[in-house]
């Protein structure tokens, strides 16, 4: 049997209650992050773009635009201008081993795909804790083969919505290998362009319409190449695949979802999380004060160049800058969601410990192919030669250290507001998405988001 083949049949036979409470929480988690992190890009000019394009096209209505006045469009294209408001706010999600947002592709599908099925709230959860699971395996195979080729993380994320879609549609097993089969020829995405520019969130939104579309395509009878994954010149051959038998290995046993998802809880590229809390540690242990830092070095094989911009001028040269979020955090003794205003990206006090941050050139290696699953190690030097040093392994709301819904309801409280809501319907969303398994229709969520 052919790798999609083994997926889309462990797939169809999966029922709700073979899931574990901690996958459909963690399901819950991400629905709400993915709102929030929404509100805060629904104004960013390449969601206004994409935004502005489907509504030109229109269409049948079948799901909701979010903070859109309860605009209604096709539910492939609804789920694309979704997706790109998350992706673009560089506060989503992202899977530790790779980044690549799954969370967010998962959510803005099966929401929207829910919307014109008239799924409920377990059907949902069931979809997005599979698509999640069969995006991660696939994404691990190619970590880390597809960056080093130059591809983005949105050749995986896909997936993750073609699987989310087709379940919520009822896909057979023929049709859901289909399904996985298209969504293997159907997307690219080049990871230098995610890096430097708004192109980030155009990879999302695709991700999320194309991946609908080999669903929908898959339901109409469509018929692909199934060996698609494996065969020569396939998709892991073109894109670095390696370990393909971990992809079908002990399906059902552990939940990606579970042990790799992690939630953004401040702003920017996932990478550095773990080093901007290190470094706010280390300034805290050490009461320091900006003035008396000669230097700053951070350990890790990540970061045996400091990439991105040192001194960035806006969220995609923020969201990359390791070097910002380590100052940032030094100077204020922490790092959140104010550090991605302009005030904050133009401190002088910030500017100055920028130029302080250095790279160890010799690092202590990781013991696996997963660098994000390792953290970093922060060390600062104060004029008087003493050193405070924290390490961190995985940043807070990561799915190894544990998500607390104390930290998401702070998230969707502090960012929702952004997407102009009544402060009244952004309770009643979040006392939606905290009771999801209960919801009968998406509109009981669709219709507080406007």
């Amino acid at each position: 049997m052919s790798i999609a083949g083994e997926l889309a049949r462990f797939l169809t036979s999966t029922n709700f209650n073979d899931l574990p409470p901690v996958a459909l929480e963690r399901a819950r988690m991400v629905i709400a992050s993915t709102i929030a992190s929404a509100a805060m890009g629904s104004d960013i000019i390449s969601s206004q773009i994409i935004r502005e394009l489907a509504k030109e096209r229109g269409g049948t209505a079948e799901a909701t635009l979010w903070f859109d006045g309860g605009r209604k469009l096709p539910v492939a294209e609804a789920a694309r201008v979704n997706a790109v408001m998350s992706d673009a706010a560089a506060s989503d999600d992202s899977d530790l081993r790779s980044i690549a947002h799954i969370g967010t592709i998962v959510s803005t599908t099966s929401i929207a795909m829910a919307e014109r099925t008239g799924a409920g709230g377990r059907d949902v959860l069931r979809a997005m804790v599979l698509g999640y699971e069969v995006a991660g395996r696939i994404d691990e195979a190619l970590t880390p083969g597809r960056t080093e080729r130059g591809f983005h993380g949105s050749i995986s994320t896909i997936f993750g919505g073609a699987v989310a879609s087709g379940t919520l549609l009822k896909l057979t097993q023929g049709q859901m290998t289909q399904a996985i089969a298209l969504a293997a020829t159907s997307i690219g995405g080049m990871h230098v362009a995610a890096n430097t520019s708004v192109a980030r969130e155009y990879h999302a939104g695709l991700s999320a319409m194309l991946g609908i579309n080999a669903a929908l395509a898959a339901h109409k009878g469509f018929v692909a190449e199934e060996r698609v994954l494996e065969m020569p010149r396939g998709f892991f051959s073109a894109y670095g695949g390696d370990h393909l038998e971990d992809v079908t290995k002990d399906l059902g046993k552990v939940w990606d979802i579970t042990t790799d998802m992690a939630i953004k809880l401040v702003p920017g590229g996932h990478p550095h999380h773990a080093a901007a809390e290190a470094a706010a540690n280390a300034a805290i242990a050490g009461n320091v004060n900006p003035a008396d830092v000669a230097s700053i070095m951070v350990s890790a094989p990540k970061y045996r160049t400091l990439s991105g911009p040192a001194h960035p001028t806006d969220l995609i040269g923020v969201a990359h800058s390791p070097a910002y979020f380590i100052a940032a955090a030094v100077a204020d003794r922490g790092y959140g969601w104010i550090h991605a205003s302009p005030a904050k990206v133009a401190d002088p006090v910030i500017g100055q410990l920028i130029d302080k941050v250095t790279a160890d050139p010799n690092p202590r290696p990781y013991p696996d192919r997963f660098p994000h699953r390792h953290g970093a190690t922060v060390t600062i030097t104060l004029k008087d030669g003493r050193q405070f040093s924290e390490h961190v392994d995985f940043p807070r709301g990561s799915g190894p250290r544990g998500i607390e819904w104390a930290d998401v309801d702070g998230k969707y409280r502090t960012l929702v507001p952004l997407g102009k809501l009544a402060p009244d319907k952004i309770e009643a969303s979040l006392k939606v998405v905290h009771a999801f398994e209960s919801v009968k229709t998406m509109s009981e969520l669709t219709s507080l988001l406007s």
